[in-house]
C-alpha cells in the first residue's frame, strides 16, 4: 500500500478511509522520506519516529473499528516554535531547552483531529527573518533549488511540504513567515485572522502580531489543517467567529472586486518589485480578469504603519529572547533585537492603541475593494549565505527591501492567503497574496481556490534531486 507523497492531506484522507493504505505505511513513509534528506533540505529539527509510529498503528486500529476524524491517521508536521509534549521547543536557538510539559492548544487539537505529529519543522532563531539558516541546525534549502533559502521564518515546514515530506505543515506568521516561504516554495499558506488558531501556551504571541496557520500544496489542503487546528485556549483574548475553511474551497467567490497594489508601503528603502515578480503577479491579476472579476490598480492608505510594527517585534523578540536559559548562546543580531526591545517596551501601549485607527484607515479601502492582491515578496528567494556575517541593521535593511508587503497585516490582526504566482527564467518560485479586512477569511480561501482552479499550480513538483519521487510530475 503506497500513497503518491505529493497527493496531499485530502487525498491522504480518501486514501485512508477507503482502505488503500494505512496511516502507518504513510507515517513511516514519511519518516523514511525526513531521514532521506535531512543531509540536503534540513528541513527537521526534532523527529518523533518511535512515537509517530506507536500513534499512527493506534490509528490504524481505530479506523478499523470504524472511527472517523477530520485527519485521523495523517501525518503532519509542526513548526519548532510550537509547543510538542516531551520535546523541546528551540525555536530555532541553540542551548539546552527542557521538553515542553504539554501540547500547545493548536497541537492538541490537531492530535484530537487523529492527526500524527512527526515532527518538528525549522526555524530561523526566533523566527525574525524570512531565510532558515541557523548555528544551532544548519541551513534548510528549497527543493526548488538547493541552493536558495525556503524563506522564513516557516522555512522548515515550506521545504518539508514542497519537498513532499509531509502533505501539510503548520507554521506561524509574525511579519510574513508563512506568506514568506509559501511564495518561495510554490505552495498555499494560510494567514489567519488573530485568534483563529490558537499560540498558547502564549496568550498575546509577539505583542499580537504573530498568528499559527498551514502550509500545504493546495487550498483544500490548506483549508483542512486550518480547520482541524482552529479554536482558542479557555485562556486567550482573541476569539473570532467560527468560520469552515474547506466548505469555502469548495465554494464560487462570486465576482469580485479586486486592486492590485504593487507599490509596497513605506519601507525607507527605495523598495520596487524584482521585474520578473511584477510580471508574475500582473499576470495573475490577469487571470483573476479573465475568471469575471473587476481588477484594477490601486494603493492602500498605509501611513506609518511602520511605527506601530518595530515596537512591537522588537519587544516580541525581547521577551523571547528573556526566556532563553543561556543568552550568550543567541545570535549577536538576536541580542541586539532584544535589546532594543527593552528600550522600545515603553512604547508599546501606544503602538497598540494605534491598532483601531490603523484598522479603519485601512479598513475603508475595502469599502471600494473586497480583496487587495500585491505581491508577496518583492524579490526571488535569496541564495543561503546571503545574509550570513551581516550586522543587524544591514540584515534589517536586507530583509525590508526583500520581504515588504507581508507584515502591515500582522499589525492589523487580519487575515491573507499567500498563492503560488509561477516561477522567474532561473526556476525559483515567486508568489502573491490575497489579501482582506477582518474575518474574511472564508471570500480569500474561495477565490485562491478558483484560482488554483484555473491555474493547476499543484501539478508542478520540485526537481527530482531527493530520491522522492517527483519524476511523475512537472517541473517548470
Amino acid at each position: 500500500m503506497s500513497t503518491d507523497p505529493f497527493g496531499g492531506l485530502v487525498e491522504h484522507v480518501r486514501a485512508l478511509a477507503a482502505g488503500e493504505t494505512t496511516s502507518e505505511a504513510l507515517v513511516t513513509g514519511a519518516l523514511a522520506r525526513i531521514e532521506a534528506t535531512q543531509g540536503s533540505v534540513n528541513a527537521f529539527r526534532t523527529v518523533r519516529a518511535g512515537a509517530a509510529v506507536e500513534e499512527a498503528r493506534a490509528a490504524d486500529r481505530r479506523l478499523a473499528a470504524g472511527d472517523r476524524l477530520p485527519l485521523l491517521g495523517v501525518p503532519v508536521a509542526v513548526k519548532d516554535d510550537t509547543d510538542v509534549s516531551g520535546v523541546p521547543t528551540y525555536f530555532g536557538c541553540a542551548g539546552d531547552i527542557p521538553p515542553a510539559a504539554e501540547d500547545g492548544e493548536a497541537v492538541r487539537r490537531l492530535r484530537a483531529a487523529g492527526a500524527v505529529i512527526v515532527g518538528k519543522t525549522n526555524s530561523c532563531e526566533l523566527g525574525q527573518w524570512p531565510f532558515t539558516e541557523g548555528p544551532a541546525f544548519g541551513a534548510t534549502r528549497n527543493p526548488w533549488a538547493d541552493g536558495h533559502t525556503p524563506g522564513g521564518s516557516s522555512g522548515g515546514s515550506a521545504a518539508a511540504v514542497a519537498a513532499g515530506l509531509v502533505p501539510a505543515a503548520l507554521g506561524s506568521d509574525g511579519a510574513g513567515s508563512i506568506r514568506i516561504p509559501a511564495a518561495w516554495t510554490h505552495l498555499v499558506g494560510i494567514k489567519p485572522q488573530r485568534g483563529r488558531v490558537s499560540v498558547h501556551p502564549y496568550s498575546d504571541c509577539f505583542q499580537g502580531l504573530t498568528v499559527n496557520g498551514p502550509l500545504a500544496r493546495t487550498v483544500a489542503d490548506a483549508a483542512l489543517l486550518l480547520d482541524a487546528a482552529s479554536g482558542p485556549h479557555p485562556e486567550e483574548a482573541y476569539r473570532p467567529a467560527a468560520i469552515d475553511a474547506s466548505a469555502a474551497a469548495r465554494r464560487e467567490p462570486g465576482p469580485l472586486r479586486i486592486a492590485l497594489a504593487l507599490r509596497p508601503p513605506l519601507t525607507l528603502t527605495g523598495t520596487r518589485p524584482h521585474p520578473e515578480v511584477r510580471r508574475a503577479v500582473t499576470a495573475l491579476a490577469d487571470s483573476l480578469a479573465r475568471l469575471g472579476h473587476r481588477v484594477e490598480e490601486a494603493r492602500p492608505r498605509y501611513g506609518l504603519i511602520g511605527l506601530s510594527f518595530l515596537p512591537r517585534a522588537a519587544t516580541g523578540i525581547a521577551e523571547y529572547a528573556d526566556r532563553h536559559p543561556d543568552p550568550a548562546l543567541l545570535d549577536p543580531r538576536t541580542r541586539s533585537a532584544a535589546r532594543s526591545g527593552h528600550r522600545l517596551a515603553r512604547l508599546v501601549r501606544a503602538a497598540r492603541a494605534r491598532e483601531v485607527a490603523q484598522q479603519r484607515r485601512i479598513g475603508a479601502f475595502f469599502g471600494s475593494y473586497d480583496v487587495l492582491l500585491t505581491p508577496a515578496t518583492a524579490a526571488p528567494p535569496p541564495r543561503i549565505g546571503d545574509f550570513d556575517g551581516l550586522s543587524a541593521r544591514r540584515t534589517d535593511i536586507g530583509i525590508a527591501a526583500a520581504c515588504p508587503y507581508a507584515w502591515p497585516w500582522n499589525v492589523l490582526g487580519w487575515p491573507g492567503v499567500a498563492v503560488p504566482a509561477g516561477f522567474t527564467a532561473d526556476g525559483l518560485p515567486i508568489g502573491a497574496q490575497l489579501l482582506g479586512p477582518a474575518g474574511s477569511e472564508e471570500r480569500l480561501i474561495s477565490l485562491a481556490a478558483q484560482l488554483e482552479d484555473a491555474l493547476r499550480w499543484y501539478e508542478k513538483r520540485p526537481p527530482s534531486s531527493y530520491g522522492l519521487a517527483a519524476s511523475a510530475g512537472t517541473t517548470p
